[in-house]
């Protein structure tokens, strides 16, 4: 921090000790001037004017002609909401055991012991009317009958 310091006190002081120098020897140049001059009558003195500082530079012209000025954005539209979904249509009760054969395939699919879960699936089926829609889970589509049914042990019966 001492170092900036110390710089700026230099550079101060160079360039005041220059301006002197400068005034100075334009002093000493007039005189020496008036020394050459023939003895006669010596012409007089031309005042001396400082220089005017030339008229700032007009901005430059561009090829382009400026952009537009921006409106003030319109509000923003209000954002309804979509009213929800309708509730999927309730699943159909099946009247025989013709009709839970197909849906109890779809059901067991992807079960790694199809004929349990086929028979299992078959007799909720026969008992509730009805078998839940995908492979795994909506039990509570098909009521109470289906999701509470259990096993003799106490194990959820209908998969």
């Amino acid at each position: 921090m001492a170092s900036k310091a110390v710089i700026l006190v230099l550079s101060c002081f160079l360039l005041i000790n220059t301006k002197v120098v400068m005034v100075s020897s334009e002093d000493m140049l007039l005189n020496e001037g008036s020394k050459l001059a023939p003895a006669g009558p010596s012409p007089s003195p031309l005042p001396i004017t400082k220089a005017t500082p030339p008229p700032p530079p007009s901005p430059p012209l561009s090829p382009y002609p400026p952009p537009p000025t921006k409106a003030t954005p319109p509000p923003p539209p209000v954002k309804t909401s979509p009213p929800p979904p309708a509730p999927p249509p309730p699943v159909q009760p099946l009247r025989c055991k013709q009709e839970c054969i197909p849906k109890c395939t779809v059901r067991c699919q992807n079960h790694s012991r199809k004929n349990v879960c086929m028979r299992a699936c078959c007799a909720c089926c026969e008992r509730c009317k009805c078998v839940p829609p995908g492979q795994y889970g909506n039990r509570e589509k098909c009521g109470k009958c289906y999701s509470a049914m259990t096993t003799r042990g106490g194990k959820l019966k209908c998969p």
